[in-house]
């Protein structure tokens, strides 16, 4: 696969996730990959940064207010309950064996995805701006 043929940012074989940077649950779920995904498998960017909106933009995605986290495998786009599904199956045993739920039909898992999200302010709260990584993590965030 040419470069020309992936999203901005995107080099070939990576992947990506996309979380809401002011979201405290989706920082959690950050800081969780971080911790587990050992083989650094997973880039990660927030929504709101340079890198997270033109990656939105390239694949036609509101960039004011987005609901979803996203995963990027290449040229590839993944949202809801199925980019979750996606991320914990690049994670080693146990969170791997969490990928099996793609069993369940999507239209129940986004279902229970989108309570959560819809939600997530109110049950887990917000940052005002986005955390910045601390150094020792900076590597595996998306940079210009």
């Amino acid at each position: 696969m040419t470069r020309k043929h992936l999203p901005p940012f995107i080099q070939p074989g990576e992947r990506v996730v996309l979380f809401d940077g002011v979201c405290k649950l989706c920082n959690g779920w950050v800081k969780f990959l971080i911790r587990h995904d050992h083989a650094q498998r997973l880039r990660l960017a927030a929504v709101q940064s340079p890198e997270g909106q033109a990656l939105l933009e390239w694949f036609g995605l509101p960039t004011e207010r987005f609901d979803s986290m996203v995963y990027i495998e290449g040229p590839e786009l993944f949202v809801r309950s199925t980019a979750v599904l996606r991320v914990v199956a690049q994670l080693p045993w146990p969170w791997r064996g969490f990928a099996w739920l793609r069993v369940c039909p999507r239209p129940l898992r986004d279902w229970c995805y989108e309570r959560i999200a819809l939600n997530r302010y109110r049950l887990f709260g917000r940052y005002d701006s986005c955390l910045l990584p601390d150094p020792d993590h900076a590597r595996r965030f998306l940079h210009r």
